[in-house]
């Protein structure tokens, strides 16, 4: 497969995907009802997946994906579920609207972003220093609106929360010496 292909036979691949993890294969009424389109459709985009050596195709059988087909399928799964986490559990987007977002962006995220993202997410829920700290802060900045009067105070805060806690254990790949 040397030709990218579009969104909307992406989202044939991870129709495909999801339904063959539940199944042994994936059924055109099934892919149509996931996608809420039909039945041609269906049948339009499978021809076009088997033709880029993506999909095993014969009409009345069951749709499976070739080794190329389930890398690819892989791809946008990975794209839609990092996107989709860190909608929800950085940016702190309710869940139903950062699904329809991560659906529309996995397709026009380029690889060297969605990492970033997700180092960036990764980050987020693991650093000892700031991750939960700024999230609670950006969290309530968002809800009553920025006042940067209030920066201060929130700052102060923080860093008696911070000095109050624990210190973290040393870092597995920088241990302490001793």
């Amino acid at each position: 497969m040397t030709e990218a292909l579009s969104d909307s036979l992406e989202d044939y691949l991870e129709a495909i995907y999801q339904l063959s993890t539940q199944t042994q294969g994936a059924r055109v009424k099934d892919i149509a009802n996931r996608l809420q389109v039909r039945a041609p459709s269906v049948t339009a985009a499978l021809r076009t997946l088997a033709e880029h050596g993506l999909v095993n195709y014969v009409p009345y059988d069951a749709i499976t994906l070739t080794a190329a087909g389930r890398t690819a399928a892989v791809n946008v799964v990975r794209r839609h579920e990092a996107l989709l986490d860190f909608l929800v559990n950085v940016l702190a987007v309710e869940a139903s609207e950062a699904e329809n977002a991560a659906c529309a962006m996995e397709h026009a995220v380029s690889e060297p972003i969605l990492e970033r993202l997700i180092q960036f997410a990764e980050f987020m829920s693991r650093c000892p220093r700031c991750g939960q700290h700024v999230m609670e802060a950006f969290i309530q900045c968002r809800d009553r609106s920025m006042d940067t009067r209030r920066c201060a105070q929130c700052l102060r805060r923080s860093l008696e929360k911070l000095a109050s806690e624990p210190a973290p254990s040393p870092h597995p790949s920088n241990p302490s010496p001793g």
